[in-house]
């Protein structure tokens, strides 16, 4: 689904992602609101590196987090976002302070389901620059977030299993 924001005429672009983990409601939890476990979760050729934010705490609202990533052709991007909100241990949304987006909000869904847990992931973004931000969405960026999003669902199932 898409729609446009008539007062500046950018196209946000709606993405959800649902996977389901066997493991408790606690334990995703404590994985998906640890900043750390995010490089874990990304292709390793993007390179993250969390710059400020990490540390054994959790996430909390209003927590700053920055990163270093090379998401296409090896041209590093500074990203920092912001913990939104938080109510645990079912949701949180992070929101773009700075960085490659005009917009980037992600919401974070866990439910209790029998034999685990079902994340959702609900993504809205829009790119710069209008008709030229579309076509570089249209190119490359909206099969590349797919891409981080198959990877990173194999990944989860390595580390916490699938149902």
């Amino acid at each position: 689904m898409e729609h446009r924001n008539k007062s500046n005429k950018m196209a946000l672009h709606n993405l959800t992602y649902v996977q389901k983990i066997p493991v408790s409601i606690d334990e995703a939890w404590a994985f998906f609101s640890s900043p750390s476990n995010l490089a874990r979760i990304t292709p390793p050729e993007m390179m993250v590196t969390i710059t400020s934010g990490t540390g054994e705490e959790s996430i909390y609202p209003g927590m700053i987090i920055s990163y270093t990533l090379y998401p296409f052709m090896m041209i590093p991007v500074q990203w920092i976002t912001e913990i939104a909100s938080v109510t645990k241990p079912q949701f949180f949304e992070d929101v773009q302070k700075s960085g490659p987006y005009e917009y980037w909000h992600h919401k974070h869904f866990f439910r209790e389901i029998q034999g685990g847990v079902e994340m959702t992931d609900k993504l809205q973004y829009s790119l710069p620059m209008s008709f030229f931000g579309e076509l570089v969405n249209t190119l490359i960026v909206s099969l590349r977030l797919q891409e981080v999003f198959n990877y990173r669902k194999k990944r989860i199932e390595e580390i916490l299993g699938h149902l």
